[in-house]
């Protein structure tokens, strides 16, 4: 009698997703230009206090550069494709939410960072490499993009479950930024993105967005 096999499934699994953009190799250059010349008028000081990393406001989607716009649309759309592998709604349903979205960008110098954080009043984050330091055998930390797992942080950990293969592996998980890439995981997840360790400029724009079923009331305005 051949013995039954056991059923492992994952559980409380988190969902990571890598979106290729279109066009990306003709729309990159032209957007780093544009992020680069809005960082460089921005007179706030605030925002320019440190040197090494420049932050934007979340007002990218109020742009009017088309460059800005098409990759802003190519972004929510890759949410949308991310969204729709994991979930049991249907097309239609999908597509009868309404999104709410905000969108900054970052430029990440050398020894430059964005501190760890999350988002609150938002399901989801897609945060898009516009561009990336040429990557070095010596050092292959250029501002890592880091999600940090607290799910099992009281668990007991022994030579069985520290080794454990993803989905089920405990601990944290590190993507490194592509340009014409976009990472789109749920927006509760501390993430930061690592120091800049190479000598050139890491560019990302990133995306919060959250869906309205029609007529729906009683969230808090961003």
């Amino acid at each position: 009698m051949s013995a039954t096999p056991p059923t492992v499934v994952p559980i409380l699994a988190t969902p990571f997703g890598v979106v290729p953009m279109p066009e990306a190799a003709t729309l990159n250059a032209t957007l780093t230009a544009v992020l680069a010349a809005r960082a460089a008028a921005d007179t706030d000081s605030s925002r320019k206090a440190n040197p090494l990393c420049y932050r934007s406001p979340e007002d990218l989607l109020e742009w009017a550069e088309p460059t800005v716009q098409r990759v802003a649309a190519e972004m929510l759309r890759g949410v949308y494709t991310i969204v729709a592998a994991v979930n049991e709604l249907d097309e239609a349903q999908l597509r009868s939410l309404i999104p709410q979205a905000r969108c900054c960008f970052a430029i990440i110098r050398p020894d430059g960072a964005v501190p760890a954080t999350n988002h609150p009043l938002t399901a989801w984050c897609g945060i898009y490499c516009a561009a990336a330091p040429v990557a070095s055998t010596a050092r292959g930390d250029r501002g890592t993009l880091r999600l940090y797992g607290t799910r099992l942080a009281t668990m007991f950990t022994d030579a069985t479950n520290s080794a454990m293969r993803v989905p089920y592996m405990p601990g944290h998980y590190a993507w490194k930024p592509v340009p014409g890439q976009m990472a789109v995981f749920p927006a509760s997840i501390t993430h930061e993105i690592g120091l800049n360790r190479l000598a050139g400029e890491l560019v990302l724009m990133s995306m919060r967005v959250r869906f309205v079923v029609p007529g729906q009331l009683g969230w808090s305005t961003w």
